[in-house]
This record gives C-alpha cells, sequence and structure tokens, in this order.
C-alpha cells in the first residue's frame, strides 16, 4: 500500500499512485473512509408527494448498499430512516406505499412514521425493553429545491458540502425543477470512479474530445473556483449562444454564462443550464467499472436541446471513451506519476488532496 500523499502546492504535486484505482483494498476502505462521511442523493419530492407515503431506497446501491426509507408522516414531515427491522434485520418496505404504521411482515414488530416503536407480539417478558435501540435509526435529511440529501455518519456538516453552490445559485427558482424520467439515463463505465470524476473536474480537455462543446463554449475565459468540500466550473457563452439570464444580485451580473458545473466531494455533479439541471451521481461498482445515473430536472423547457446542455449524450460517449483508456493505461508499469497543469487542472489536484485526507 503506497502513500497516497498529494502536495498541496500544484506545482509540486504529483498525481495520485496508480494503485489507488487498482487495488481493491483501497476500494474498500474508500466506503467507510470516504463515502459514508459524504452527502449523498436521497430522492425528491415526487416520491413522497402525499403524507403517510414511504419510499425505499437503497444509498449507493451495489456499494455502500444501506437500505433507507423516505417517509412523509401525517403533518407532513420528511424523515430519512432505516428500512431494516430492530428485531431481526428484516428489510421492512420493499415498494414505495401508503401506510399509517410501518410493520415488519417477519415477526409483527410495529412502528410509527417517525420510526418509533410502537409494539411487538409476544415480548411481554423480555426485560428492560423497549429501549431507544429498537426504534429506527433516523438519519439527517436536508432539502434543497424540491432534491433531498442524507448521510450515514454526519460526521460533516451539510453546510460545508452545500453551502457555496446554495448561496450562488439562490437567484435561481430550485423549486421549480420537476424531475423528468424520460431524459434521465443510467451509463455504464468500465473505469474507476475516481477517474471519472477527474475528466469532470478540468476543462483541459474540452478543445480535444469536445468538438461540438468547444464551439459553444469560451474555452479561453473558461474558470474554476475552489471550496472547501466542492468546486465550480464556470462556461462562459460564445457569441450568440444560449446563456442565463443572471440579476443584479448574482456576483455573475453581465456574464454570459452558459453552464455552471458544481462538483460535490466526493461523486455528485450538479450541470446547471438555461433549461435547467442534470444531476450526475457517480456510483462505485468495482475498481474497474461505474455506473452513471443522470437525473434530469427541467425549468424550462422551450431551451431543451440548445446551447451547452444539447448533446449531453453525445458528450458523456466522448467522456467515456477517454476515461476507459486512461484505465487501462493507468495499469502500465510505466506508468507512476502524473503531473498537473497549474492553470487547467487545479479542480483535480484538489480532488486528489480531498482524497488523500480522507483516506488518511
Amino acid at each position: 500500500m503506497r502513500d497516497l500523499f498529494v502536495h498541496k502546492n500544484i506545482s509540486k504535486a504529483k498525481t495520485l499512485t496508480p494503485e489507488f484505482y487498482t487495488n481493491p483494498r483501497y476500494f474498500e476502505e474508500s466506503k467507510e473512509k470516504i463515502f459514508s462521511r459524504s452527502w449523498q442523493f436521497a430522492g425528491d419530492i415526487s416520491s413522497i408527494s402525499e403524507p403517510t407515503v414511504c419510499f425505499p431506497f437503497t444509498l449507493l446501491e451495489g456499494f455502500l448498499d444501506d437500505p433507507l426509507l423516505l417517509v412523509k408522516n401525517k403533518n407532513s414531515q420528511i424523515n430519512c430512516l432505516s428500512n431494516v427491522c430492530t428485531h431481526r434485520g428484516n428489510l421492512l418496505i420493499k415498494e414505495p406505499c401508503k401506510t399509517n404504521n410501518i410493520r415488519c411482515k417477519y415477526h409483527g414488530r410495529l412502528f410509527d412514521l417517525d420510526g418509533k416503536f410502537k409494539s411487538m407480539p409476544e415480548f411481554n417478558e423480555v426485560k428492560n425493553f423497549p429501549s431507544k435501540d429498537d426504534d429506527l435509526h433516523q438519519l439527517p435529511l436536508q432539502q434543497w429545491g424540491n432534491l433531498f440529501f442524507t448521510t450515514l455518519t454526519e460526521s460533516l456538516p451539510f453546510n460545508k458540502f452545500f453551502k457555496q453552490m446554495i448561496k450562488r445559485l439562490e437567484w435561481l427558482p430550485i423549486e421549480r425543477f420537476l424531475m423528468r424520467p424520460g431524459l434521465s439515463k443510467e451509463y455504464q463505465i468500465n473505469a474507476h470512479w475516481a477517474l471519472y470524476c477527474e475528466n469532470y473536474l478540468e476543462g483541459f480537455h474540452i478543445p480535444f474530445v469536445h468538438s461540438d462543446l468547444n464551439a459553444i463554449i469560451d474555452y479561453g475565459n473558461y474558470t474554476t473556483e475552489l471550496f472547501r468540500y466542492s468546486n465550480l466550473q464556470t462556461g462562459i457563452a460564445k457569441g450568440d449562444e444560449d446563456c442565463f439570464d443572471i440579476p443584479p444580485s448574482s456576483p455573475d451580473h453581465g456574464k454570459k454564462i452558459a453552464a455552471y458545473y458544481f462538483w460535490i466531494f466526493p461523486n455528485l455533479m450538479f450541470n446547471f443550464y438555461p433549461w435547467g439541471l442534470s444531476m450526475n451521481i457517480v456510483l462505485p461498482v468495482s475498481p474497474s467499472h461505474t455506473r452513471v445515473l443522470f437525473h434530469s430536472y427541467v425549468w424550462q423547457e422551450e431551451k431543451l436541446n440548445i446551447g451547452a446542455g444539447a448533446s449531453l449524450d453525445k458528450v458523456e460517449m466522448e467522456d467515456e471513451e477517454v476515461v476507459q483508456q486512461v484505465q487501462k493505461g493507468i495499469r502500465s508499469r510505466f506508468y507512476q506519476h502524473g503531473r498537473y497543469s497549474v492553470t487547467k487542472e487545479t479542480g483535480t489536484h484538489h480532488f486528489h488532496r480531498l482524497i488523500s485526507e480522507f483516506m488518511g
């Protein structure tokens, strides 16, 4: 196991050792050291539009694999609960449903919609029962617009990750962004999850990989801003290409911004276009395989398929091709480390520094 140290001075730094991407031990350790401490997407308002609705989901299915529930109680309060019975570990809810209580179908243990234990057959003789351990674990839940986020540990507060994005885009009516399942897609990539993120975190490759996007984005004015656990890449439109109508209250007023690309460590990408949001969730599967979910939330229908937010599938295919080639290349005995462009790869350097920090 090699040291994952990355020098804080980008002009002196070398990239992560290839072992981070190829050694299964690093992959397994990242579950607890990185992902369990981060904030992850839990669903949106369309899943729990009515009181007494339970919506089961698996947090990072195939990786963390934690069965959870979004629940709207009778008072319309929304909770995120463990979907595992505190008696023998049975899964409680298998499909979205409306119910006044949560009952385990194995031995009949009953919980209310806040996760509190209510009753259990044949337990009258059990001493010191019930206790708090018999309630369903309630996870922290944060809402932004119609989107929900949770974390398994809450070792780091939500605002540490999301504050800069929420503040920067406070003028956008996020609550009017509506999920469009027909535009949402899933991609299978034969590469390590971090390689996919690294590619996203720099615009350096745009002129070489994305000819159509390069015709829309002003590469010379492409910028990257770094925050503690996130960053922002801003794409400026060329000529008369479609861009945001930014109000005077924003620090970006007067700029012809075609796209805001926000990244939240370690695996969430929020791509804002004049038509709405393409949220990309990077799901690790193995050291050489990754799933990426594209969730589309439409705001201005008439601006779909225009500007930087058009042809997302083509851009994705171009990114996948190069990332999969890198996955093969890093296994070469002749590749050990790379160096960073001081002007163009600050986002990738920032990402590697965070990996080094979280992995200890």
